[in-house]
Formats: structure tokens, C-alpha cells, sequence
């Protein structure tokens, strides 16, 4: 894992944690959107810390945190798991942040943790996020409607997946293109 860009998530970053996730830029993107209080926050890191099933990391960039990526259900019998991540300090979007996280995450679950298979879901009036994740490799295998219900209304949600053959394939040019290379 690439510690400068992602490094674990520690308890003394449950604050900031808590104040992106409450957030209306973050929580527009979320499928809850209720106030997270601090107890429920300690209540949710101490349930994250004994799960093998979740992996979550601080994203850095230039040494501040400024996001949160994470793993979830994470299963090595059937060599797949799930990833979501999203950037809290709202002057970084568009920077290619994004992109670098999404490549160290695909880096980890392909070569360290060696699964065949990741997974996202993504709004689909998340444009954005989907298309990058196209650009990286991910197909659309499900389209989910009325998935959510959030503010009142059913959202649908595109469930998007990329094979670790398809990133070993990929990779190289995806590294050159993320990193100007």
C-alpha cells in the first residue's frame, strides 16, 4: 500500500472522520444521510477494528488527511470484495487525487491481497465516479433500481466490477496516465 497517498485509519481521526461524513458534499454521495454523532462514530471504529472483512485508510495529500478509502466484504473464498472511497476536502476534487487512490487500491486488492475480482456501486447520478471507474477498467454488471431510498425518493445505483486479469492487463498504461509517466 502506498503510505504517503493512504495510511489506516486511527482513532484520533474519528473527529474529521465524522465532520466530512456529515458533510453535504460527502453525504449527497452516501446511501444513509443521517447525522453521524460522536458515539455512533466510536461505536462504528470499534466494530471496523475487530471486522477482517473491512480495511479502511486515511487518503493524504501533501501530509494532510483529506479522505477515506475503504474495503468491505472482503472474502477470500470467493476472491472478491468491495471498495468506496471519497475525498472530504472538497478543494481537491478534480486534482487526480481520485485517480492515485483508485490505482494504489487496485494495486492492493490485485497484487497483495491477490483477489480475482473487485466491486463498487456508485449513484447513478454519480456520472463522474462511474465514469472514472470505466476509465480504469470497471464494467457495468448490474444496474439496481430503486435500490436506495434516501430523502424521500428511490434512487438506482450501477454496480460496477473489474477482474484482476483485466487490471494486469491495464495496469501499465493506467500507471503512466496517473502518474504523467
Amino acid at each position: 500500500m502506498n503510505n504517503e497517498l493512504l495510511r489506516p485509519l486511527l482513532a484520533q481521526d474519528l473527529e474529521l472522520v465524522r465532520a466530512w461524513r456529515n458533510s453535504a458534499a460527502v453525504a449527497q454521495y452516501m446511501y444513509h444521510a443521517d447525522t453521524i454523532t460522536a458515539e455512533q462514530q466510536r461505536a462504528w471504529f470499534a466494530a471496523i477494528s475487530q471486522d477482517t472483512s473491512r480495511q479502511y485508510w486515511i487518503i493524504q495529500h501533501e501530509g494532510r488527511p483529506v479522505g477515506v478509502a475503504n474495503l468491505y466484504a472482503i472474502n477470500q473464498a470467493f476472491q472478491s470484495c468491495y471498495w468506496a472511497f471519497y475525498l472530504g476536502e472538497q478543494d481537491l476534487r478534480g486534482t487526480g487525487i481520485g485517480a492515485r487512490v483508485e490505482f494504489a487500491v487496485l494495486e492492493y486488492v490485485f497484487t497483495e491481497l491477490q483477489l480475482n475480482k473487485l466491486l463498487c456501486e456508485v449513484f447513478v447520478d454519480n456520472a463522474r465516479v462511474v465514469a472514472m471507474h470505466e476509465k480504469f477498467g470497471f464494467r457495468r454488471e448490474s444496474y439496481f433500481r430503486e435500490h436506495i431510498r434516501k430523502d424521500g425518493a428511490f434512487k438506482d445505483v450501477i454496480g460496477l466490477a473489474l477482474l484482476q486479469r483485466e487490471w494486469l492487463q491495464l495496469r501499465e498504461a493506467m500507471q503512466a496516465r496517473v502518474f504523467r509517466r
